[in-house]
């Protein structure tokens, strides 16, 4: 497992049974964003996104931590092998992390009091990070997550934003309080909550949920559509859920298998 050292924003290397804690980043990829080759480059200080891991940084450090780990630029990507352990173990890796801060881009308070509280919960669960398909099991894994406005600063945690939280994912509070406890959720439920979210790979609204379905699959981009079809063969086998069928759509040739999350919106 790759982190960044919050002091020199250096790269290293952890074997399982030598990882420090560390605190995490849960975000949306923008423009410009620093990958694994770029981050330690003097040029990668140019780039947009280097803001962001700069800030979080410091955030973390400033908090006692001494790593974090970012996935735009703590995964080498050039690598299939360690992609692919990347993202069949990210799940684990926000369920271990000390502390999870999300920070949302295209949320910025200017002034928030009693009067406008209303409007300023509204713009919050308009942010994209509720839209997009692999914040979903970063939200339901990380036990502690503090939440960021585009300029940091802070506007609560979990327990301070549940009702907001679960209203704008359609999740019940007491999955989002304790992910150990989704297990508990039907599968059919577990897929609802995906089925208003994007990604950008289409192979990738299979791949964030294998961690909330706790199944493991090679990747193979390119695939497609099947690699939903794949990630509902590995449910299939591990969980005893008819709840899996339980879906609709207007696709005539879908098979015993839905052809994607937006089937089991219900």
């Amino acid at each position: 497992m790759w982190l960044l050292d919050t002091s020199t924003l250096k790269l290293q290397n952890f074997i399982t049974s030598d990882i420090p804690r560390y605190a995490i980043l849960s975000h949306t990829w923008d423009i410009e964003e620093v990958s694994f080759q770029d981050i330690e480059r003097p040029e990668s200080k140019t780039l947009k996104g280097y803001k962001k891991i700069e800030r979080c940084c410091a955030l973390a450090c400033s908090s006692g931590y001494g790593y974090v780990w970012i996935d735009t630029c703590c995964i080498d990507k050039k690598s299939s092998a360690e992609l692919s352990e990347a993202i069949n173990s990210m799940y684990e890796w926000y369920a271990k992390s000390s502390v999870c801060y999300v920070y949302l881009s295209d949320f910025d308070v200017p002034m928030w009091d009693e009067s406008n509280e209303s409007a300023v919960m509204e713009q919050f669960r308009g942010s994209r990070w509720f839209r997009r398909g692999w914040t979903l099991q970063e939200l339901l894994a990380a036990k502690y997550m503090g939440f960021y406005t585009s300029k940091w600063e802070c506007i609560g945690d979990k327990p301070t934003l549940l009702l907001q939280l679960s209203l704008a994912t359609g999740i019940p509070p007491r999955f989002i309080e304790d992910g150990e406890l989704i297990d508990e959720a039907s599968v059919a439920a577990r897929m609802s909550w995906a089925s208003h979210r994007e990604t950008t790979r289409l192979e990738d609204e299979a791949y964030s949920l294998m961690g909330i379905f706790n199944v493991n699959m090679p990747l193979l981009y390119g695939e497609g559509r099947k690699a939903f079809t794949r990630l509902q063969h590995e449910i299939a086998r591990s969980l005893d859920d008819e709840s899996l069928f339980a879906w609709s759509t207007e696709d005539l040739q879908s098979g015993i298998f839905a052809p994607n999350t937006h089937a089991f919106a219900g």
